[in-house]
């Protein structure tokens, strides 16, 4: 087989992993009909050239070559879907030989047990809070996630995860925070039932990204650059307006005392649709979350939004917008616009991502459960609408180990104090 070929079949089972790569060889111009998969899958460092600097596509390539490929693949398994991830571990049976003299059975292959295979990730963080009344915060996380593959269309994937404190030894605590059945109707159609993760706002899920994610329903089709997403059923974290909603109790001149509670949407049937095209130039994102009824004689929430990332070399400009179309008041939107720079790649030590944003939130919209490590969105509920600035950054410092640090600044609330500037820093591991 020619080894351009080799470079093409390689280049469909990362699809949707990179885009907008140089060009790193000068024996490949942007005229060839596998420019496009020679450079991603350069920028990947799936494949290598030679000293010289060229790739030499003619020349056939060899069963160790190839393996080589393939164990690269396979350090980036957990970025592939379903079906790539099949045709990988076929190609792996295919190449066992080569790949146990690569060393690769022992760090990869000893991962799968039967038909389990076993990832994770852990970080150790620190926090210092927007509130001046909360203690800064040193703690630890595990995720362990196991999947199970039942035949060659469905697979069963849990998540056990632990939580811990730093500062104590009582508040350690072990969970399966999701599990769920995925089905596959041929290549690009599925199905999947369970407690399954869900985000909402571009940025890393600012919106919504909790760990416990949704219990519910949800089919997905993805093709090409097109992706489409429908899905029902109940968050298991969150409240309406902000984390720091809480139930109040009130006692009148008679002594007799009234209860009010938060708009919770734990708990309440929701239904969503989500969609996203990737026109290479820019990609477009689209959501609509719709809960069902009403609580305390009051609509919930029925929430629409966009999101639009626009690369520009190696920078990138985003933005997010969503809105509450059943609000009241006139709290009832969230957006957010800014820049970002580089590229995260946790097989390339040094490598980096940096994001810049201006963020308005107010009550109406923001419905809690947000993936930012800070707490300076449970200020929004008290805030009614809150104008701030948030900068985060990541770096590999190892392959397979990053620095994350985030910074939330010139917070200015429309109602009450101002919250105090607030940051984190954590260091990740991914096995």
């Amino acid at each position: 087989m020619k080894k351009i070929l080799a470079i093409a079949a390689a280049a469909a089972l990362t699809a949707g992993v990179s885009a907008f790569a140089a060009n790193p060889f000068s024996d490949v111009s942007t005229d060839d009909w596998a420019y496009q998969a020679v450079s991603d899958l350069s920028d990947q460092g799936v494949v290598e050239g030679y000293p010289d600097g060229t790739f030499k596509g003619e020349r056939n390539i060899t069963r160790y070559e190839l393996a080589q490929i393939i164990a690269r693949l396979m350090a980036k398994e957990d970025q592939l879907n379903a079906e790539q991830r099949a045709t990988l571990d076929k190609l792996a049976g295919e190449y066992a030989d080569e790949l146990a003299n690569l060393g690769v059975r022992v760090s990869n292959l000893e991962k799968k047990v039967g038909n389990l295979y076993w990832s994770g990730d852990a970080r150790m963080r620190y926090i210092d809070y927007s509130k001046k009344d909360t203690a800064d915060k040193w703690d630890g996380r595990m995720r362990i996630n196991v999947k199970g593959q039942v035949n060659d269309s469905t697979y069963v994937q849990g998540q056990f995860v632990n939580n811990f404190n730093f500062k104590d030894s009582e508040t350690s605590d072990t969970s399966m925070a999701q599990i769920y059945a995925n089905h596959n109707f041929g290549k690009d159609f599925s199905v999947r039932l369970g407690r399954q993760p869900i985000s909402f706002g571009d940025q890393g899920g600012w919106l919504y990204n909790a760990l416990e994610g949704y219990d519910g329903i949800q089919a997905a089709y993805n093709h090409d650059k097109l992706s489409l997403t429908t899905g029902f059923g109940q968050f298991n974290s969150g409240d309406f307006k902000g984390a720091a909603a809480t139930d109040t109790i009130t006692i009148d001149k008679e002594g007799k005392a009234t209860e009010t509670k938060k708009d919770a949407i734990d708990g309440q049937d929701f239904y969503f649709a989500r969609g996203s095209y990737d026109f290479d130039f820019a990609k477009l994102g689209v959501d609509y979350i719709n809960f069902q009824g009403t609580k305390d004689g009051k609509d919930v929430p029925e929430v629409i939004g966009a999101n639009l990332t626009i690369p520009v070399g190696d920078f990138q400009v985003f933005g997010d917008y969503y809105k509450n179309t059943t609000a009241a008041s006139k709290y009832d939107t969230a957006w957010n616009a800014g820049l970002g720079y580089g590229k995260l790649n946790l097989n390339k030590p040094g490598s980096f991502n940096l994001s810049l944003a201006y963020n308005n939130v107010e009550d109406e919209m923001y419905f809690g459960g947000t993936a930012w490590h800070t707490d300076i969105l449970d200020a929004v509920a008290a805030a009614g609408k809150l104008k701030f600035w948030s900068a985060n950054g990541n770096v590999t410092l190892q392959k397979n180990v990053f620095l994350r640090a985030e910074y939330e600044f010139a917070a200015d609330a429309d109602k009450g104090a101002d919250p105090d500037d607030a940051w984190s820093v954590s260091l990740n591991y991914k096995f």
